[in-house]
């Protein structure tokens, strides 16, 4: 008889209510897989559009879900081949299947082993489950799309959000100069990641505000919020600068833009990057709240609400 565990699941698209907490049964550990009791998983804001069926026509989905992508946890069992971690090493993921199904919001999860990297073991359970979507997410986008070199400017939209908190340290890490949009209320917030300029998007023109502080313009736009924000920020990007979206699709934008949008995928070698990053402290996750797996639906609340600094967490 199959192993179980509980997890958060639900079985159709929609709001929060469709969330339950259930026992459900635990994979099979098929070759060159691995099974991880799951420490600490990260909630992110992609949680709540793939459950919203936003993200449908993009990603195949086999009901009933568990959701959840981010995940730091101990390997306790390997499948056949499965041989580059021990049965008790701590590992951290980003587990994004090509079809949405088995999640991170469980007690435990079967997933290749080519998916998995050494956490880092200077920070917390909770910390390390933080890092890898908005750590991946942030890395791909500074780096892979826009190639942000040392003393380059990046303007961050959304900047004190999950993504924007790590692409602030990466970009300082790497040696460039960061400017910060977020409220207000979060400046201080920015300037302690690294920010060495803050803006306000609530009462103020961020294009305007950005070309005082830069008249030149800035290298890259990384876009974390969109809207009214993206749009006003463009006339403070260089003629050759880059912008890079999370959000965009670039239907709107003039078609002269050098654009790209990312939709994150793993990388086990990034995920190696960043364990350094973390390890060498100049890489952190402020996690603000966690919540119990019996409490998923609440921490999926809280993400919609949009206005969370730093990271939920949920613990099983």
């Amino acid at each position: 008889m199959a192993k179980q565990m509980k997890a958060a699941t639900y079985s159709a698209f929609g709001g929060p209510e469709k969330v339950s907490i259930n026992t459900v049964d635990i994979p099979e550990t098929g070759e060159g897989e691995v099974l991880i009791r799951i420490k600490a998983a990260g909630v992110n804001p992609v949680d709540y559009a793939v459950r919203e069926g936003y993200l449908k026509d993009h990603l195949p989905t086999a009901f009933p879900v568990i959701p959840g992508w981010d995940l730091a946890g101990e390997i306790v069992e390997r499948g056949y081949s499965a041989r580059r971690f021990a049965v008790g090493e701590e590992v951290y993921a980003y587990a994004r299947r090509p079809v949405v199904q088995h999640g991170t919001f469980a007690e435990y999860i079967v997933i290749p082993e080519s998916y998995i990297s050494g956490r880092p073991l200077n920070v917390s359970w909770e910390e390390a489950a933080g890092i890898p979507l908005v750590g991946l997410t942030a890395y791909q986008s500074l780096f892979d799309a826009g190639k942000l070199q040392e003393n380059q400017t990046v303007l961050i939209l959304g900047a004190s959000g999950g993504v924007g908190s790590l692409a602030i340290q990466l970009a300082k890490a790497k040696g460039a100069n960061v400017i910060g949009v977020a409220s207000e209320k979060n400046h201080s917030y920015m300037r302690n990641l690294g920010a060495d300029y803050t803006v306000d998007y609530k009462n103020t023109h961020v294009g305007e505000a950005v070309q005082l502080l830069v008249p030149d313009g800035v290298d890259i736009i990384f876009d974390c919020a969109s809207g009214e924000t993206l749009q006003q920020s463009l006339q403070a990007l260089k003629p050759s600068g880059k912008l890079v979206s999370i959000l965009n699709h670039g239907t709107d934008l003039d078609p002269k833009i050098d654009f790209s949008y990312v939709f994150v995928e793993p990388n086990t070698r990034q995920l190696d990057h960043l364990r350094e990053l973390t390890e060498a402290g100049q890489l952190r996750v402020p996690v603000t709240q966690t919540y119990t797996l019996d409490e998923t639906a609440e921490a999926m609340k809280q993400i919609q609400s949009q206005h969370t600094t730093g990271k939920l967490v949920i613990v099983p």
